[in-house]
């Protein structure tokens, strides 16, 4: 059996070194002509990094990244209103990890040319496939449009992101992503280390937000290279994003400085980090209706080409991670390929649409919404604006549905 993985991010790399884990026989194909560090931070979840440890990947992640200690979630104030350990600290086996999108990447593509070899192209964009009832043939093109070669397989597999060319094959009538009205600036900057060094800070719910946490060690002991975002609503989402969803489009310091100074944090001035910021980014924040199907004959999806969501609840890249272990756990154990991408798609599709439906509303930083409907301009008592079996009702379902559940231990507060 023979995989072609199309799209070399986070997913499909993933993915490849799952088959290979497995002895199942694969290639990537990427269109960008070279793997860069771009992008700033994410977090994986400590189930995504149950799967990566399972590939050896421990170390790599540890020596490149924060192991996430406590998640604050806070009015604009900084007036916490939920706090729980992360990670390690909350029981799992395995830590939260804090880290660089660039530097993850640059991870499982160094582990996936040691484990893969040569079945690893950079430079290749799909130009289209067919199937029949053994195989699939994909074609591609270099980044000038000439032909760069067909390879048959004996499934294709569209790891290729939210503007995914197999998806767009599939359902040709689909149109663009779904912008939600928020726009999002995100940028990474070495800063002084704030609070113990491992903290993540959700301030403000769907209207206006800021995150920050640090996502590697800084250039001295003292700071840590900190991640921000600042969220805010510009539209109703009734109309397309004033921009194309990007995800290496330059912000600019004029339009979100006057929304980081909206945050007052105890713990870290938004406004002075983001004004010394010198190379950021913007994204709309968008999403795309869940499928009725995934699989079309030998053909399926998985990562954001399935089910692009909102980058609320850490979820991301740590769902495409679970969708690569299903994928390659019931290629493996199944002998029939469609057999196959039915188990795949069966156990993951519901879940990650029950995903993309909670993010739409929130998800687990719903709670921040709700206190700040309550008490919009802050309060003295928390549990007096939204009771604390109320808070972590809101919190703990969404963990549940998006299949990470701290122990017992992990109580909030």
């Amino acid at each position: 059996m023979k995989a072609i993985i199309v799209g070399g991010g986070v997913g499909g790399l993933v993915t490849a070194l799952m088959l290979q884990a497995r002895g199942l026989d694969c290639a990537v194909f990427e269109q960008a002509s070279e793997s860069r560090e771009i992008g700033v931070g994410i977090n994986t979840l400590p189930h995504a990094i149950q799967e990566l440890a399972g590939l050896g990947l421990l170390d790599r992640l540890d020596a490149i990244a924060i192991r996430t200690r406590e998640l604050l979630y806070c009015n604009r104030f900084g007036q916490v209103i939920w706090r729980e350990p992360r990670g390690l600290d909350a029981g799992f086996a395995v830590p939260q990890f804090s880290i660089h999108r660039g530097r993850l990447h640059g991870a499982l593509h160094q582990a996936a040319r040691e484990r893969l070899g040569g079945e690893i192209h950079n430079g290749r964009r799909l130009a289209g496939f067919e199937q029949d009832e053994d195989g699939v043939v994909a074609h591609f093109v270099d980044r000038h449009g000439a032909p760069a070669g067909s390879v048959r397989g004996d499934l294709l597999v569209g790891a290729d992101g939210i503007h995914s060319t197999v998806r767009g094959a599939l359902y040709p009538g689909e149109g663009p992503p779904r912008w939600n009205g928020m726009m999002i600036w995100r940028g990474a900057r070495d800063w002084p280390a704030y609070m113990d060094g491992r903290t993540m800070i959700v301030a403000g719910g769907m209207q206006a937000k800021a995150v920050l946490y640090p996502i590697a060690p800084g250039e001295t002991p003292e700071t840590r290279l900190t991640n921000w975002a600042v969220c805010v609503r510009l539209g109703d989402g009734s109309t397309p994003p004033p921009r194309r969803e990007d995800w290496s489009r330059p912000g600019q310091l004029a339009e979100v400085l006057p929304h980081a100074a909206r945050f007052a944090l105890p713990e870290a001035d938004i406004s002075a980090i983001v004004a010394a910021t010198p190379e950021f980014w913007e994204y709309p924040m968008c999403d795309r209706d869940p499928l009725p199907r995934w699989r079309h004959g030998r053909v399926t999806l998985l990562g954001d080409a399935a089910h692009p969501m909102y980058p609320v609840g850490s979820n991301g890249a740590s769902q495409a991670i679970l969708d690569a272990r299903a994928l390659a756990d019931a290629l493996a154990e199944t002998g029939d390929v469609a057999a196959a991408l039915d188990r795949y798609e069966q156990d993951r599709r519901p879940k990650t649409a029950e995903i993309v439906r909670l993010n739409r509303v929130g998800g687990p930083e719903g709670v921040i919404d709700a206190v700040e409907q309550l008490a919009p301009d802050g309060f003295s008592d928390i549990d007096a604006v939204l009771p604390h079996d109320q808070r972590q009702a809101i919190v703990r379902g969404y963990a549940s549905v998006a299949g990470f559940v701290a122990k017992p231990a992990a109580a909030g507060s």
